[in-house]
């Protein structure tokens, strides 16, 4: 996937557990988890707006684009 979720370090550079911000942003720990890993296929804007208050970040903070190498 091209686009990586860095979401791990934005928690770990607020000394946020995905518990509190689970609760923060209303969203269940295991979406959030799915999220997290690299493993959601979409995201809300609604879900983005609210994390990105909860850590108060940037999108881009979030969300990093890896140009996928064609080899393969």
């Amino acid at each position: 996937m091209a686009i990586v979720v860095n979401l791990d370090v934005m928690m770990a550079k607020r000394k946020m557990s995905v518990t509190e911000l689970a609760n923060k942003v209303d969203i269940t720990m295991a979406n959030l988890s799915i999220l997290k890993n690299n493993k959601a296929k979409a995201v809300r804007f609604a879900t983005l707006d609210a994390i990105c208050e909860a850590l108060d970040c940037q999108p881009g903070d979030i969300l990093e684009y890896v140009k996928e190498d064609g080899n393969g």
